[in-house]
């Protein structure tokens, strides 16, 4: 169903609208647009410590660590708005991350979807 679907604690997340006919939930009820968004902050030494991996090369592993942290928080803000509509369930989710800051110190993981309701 997608590169990225999960269901979690009775929630259904899917980056595509699942098709009961193809073994996915059916939509009962469609609810509106959801979003959530988390914004971090680089800290100087995770700074200091990417600049050394861009010349030697590697991961950087402080940032993949924060982003997927940042990630994670949009999904559960999303989520929540969700079920605030009563939505057990959003579908079509689309990440966006974005560099804010004047001197691009922070990062933005934004999420969007349409919250559902399931076929149960």
């Amino acid at each position: 169903m997608g590169w990225f679907s999960k269901q979690d604690k009775d929630f259904f997340l899917a980056t595509v609208v699942p098709d009961a006919a193809t073994g996915g939930p059916g939509i009962a009820e469609w609810l509106g647009v959801v979003h959530g968004e988390a914004v971090i902050g680089a800290n100087i030494f995770r700074d200091m410590f990417s600049s050394v991996r861009d010349v030697v090369g590697g991961r950087a592993g402080g940032y993949e660590r924060a982003l997927s942290g940042a990630r994670d928080a949009a999904v559960a803000d999303l989520i929540a708005t969700a079920r605030e509509l009563g939505a057990d369930g959003a579908v079509g989710i689309d990440f966006d991350y974005e560099v804010l800051g004047e001197t691009n110190g922070m990062m933005m993981v934004c999420v969007s979807g349409t919250a559902v309701k399931l076929v149960r």
